[in-house]
């Protein structure tokens, strides 16, 4: 059902099953006495199923009808949540204090319902000593086992290595 239906005169078909506004089927028609029944309800008569054989027309108000078609639009569009990924990143050499902020918003992020990246970012030399940044990322991994789970564990892109973890809820 969307809001460009067929109403009135703009209608094709020949003969066509209508529906009152009550909802009950009242039976197969042709076209101008179905347009008639509308007109004496002092409604609009909209196709509603224009692919059946014959197309469903319903007696409607089709001014009520498109406003609570936007209205039930609307009320799906209220209820999606949007998830969004966090990026936390990370040297190989961090100092205690810094891993504890960067873990502190981790668990923030989390608790909020977001999913968090973790970059593991190596510059010159360091990439040497990739171990680190695994043993490093491991650690976050369990101080974080009770706020998350793994979506995708530890890969290497480059000169980087990733972990992203969503939330428990």
């Amino acid at each position: 059902m969307s809001v460009s239906n067929r109403i009135n005169e703009q209608i094709t078909a020949p003969i066509v099953a209508v529906v009152g506004a009550d909802g009950a089927l009242l039976g197969k028609f042709d076209l101008t006495k179905a347009l008639k029944m509308a007109q004496n309800a002092g409604m609009d008569l909209v196709e509603i199923s224009p692919n059946m054989q014959p197309p469903v027309c319903k007696i409607i108000d089709f001014g009520k009808y498109k406003y609570a078609q936007q209205k039930k639009l609307q009320e799906t569009k209220k209820k999606q949540k949007f998830i969004e990924v966090k990026e936390i990143k990370f040297r190989p050499n961090i100092a205690k204090g810094d891993y504890d902020v960067k873990l502190n918003n981790a668990i923030r992020f989390l608790q909020d319902s977001h999913k968090v990246k973790v970059i593991l970012e190596f510059k010159g030399r360091e990439i040497m000593y990739k171990d680190l940044g695994i043993k490093l990322l491991d650690r976050l991994k369990v101080d974080l086992k009770e706020y998350s789970k793994i979506d995708s564990d530890v890969k290497a892109e480059g000169r980087r290595l990733l972990l992203v973890l969503s939330s428990l809820k």
